[in-house]
């Protein structure tokens, strides 16, 4: 009897972990390429919201998940800087995203100013975009065109440390998005630490 108790105790269980990965599973809608800019709206780092809508480039909008405990994503503050400086005098509007509920927004400002990361940086409390577009780890790119759609999704090249950058991924399909032509690497997954979602 103790074993039949057991064995469907352990049933139970795993039946509630199955139905949790589907819950989990079904938040998470996620973006394909061609999709566009979704409408949402988020909170900056002095407590104001925003509509995505209102930063989005003339020729293009970035968003980038970042996070400040991540020493993947802390290995690109420089990479990231210079990609917002760069491109945003080129007229592509470039929006951090931060959607880990574990840092704070006051942190996060924080790191912004030690780190000089001067491009717009969001607050994304209860990880929905995050969830809307699918986005799962720090550093990751979401880039979409002028006219809103998603061009390219991905990792912002291909090594952690930058001496041994082989592939600029991000900085091609920038300089395609530029061009007006198509992006020919519009995919390359993207690599650092999870995004932690509020439970």
């Amino acid at each position: 009897m103790r074993k039949k108790g057991a064995f469907a105790l352990l049933l139970l269980a795993l039946c509630g972990v199955a139905v949790a990965l589907q819950n989990s599973g079904a938040k998470m809608s996620g973006i394909k390429l061609g999709d566009r800019l979704p409408e949402a709206k988020l909170v900056d780092l002095d407590g104001s919201e925003r509509a995505l809508s209102s930063l989005r480039g003339k020729n293009g909008t970035l968003l980038l998940f970042i996070a400040t405990r991540c020493p993947v994503s802390n290995a690109y503050n420089a990479r990231m800087a210079k990609i917002a400086e760069e491109y945003g005098a080129r007229g592509i509007a470039v929006v951090g995203i931060n959607s880990n509920a574990t840092e704070p927004a006051d942190e996060v400002k924080r790191h912004a100013a030690e780190h000089n990361l001067k491009f717009t940086i969001l607050k994304d409390n209860g990880n929905k975009l995050a969830d809307m577009l699918g986005a799962q780890v720090t550093p990751e790119a979401f880039l979409f065109d002028a006219s809103g759609k998603l061009v390219y999704h991905g990792r912002i090249d291909n090594a952690q440390d930058e001496a041994k950058v082989q592939s600029q991924d991000l900085r091609d399909a920038l300089e395609a998005v530029l061009a007006r032509r198509p992006v020919a690497k519009a995919e390359a997954r993207a690599f650092g630490c999870s995004i932690k979602r509020a439970s």
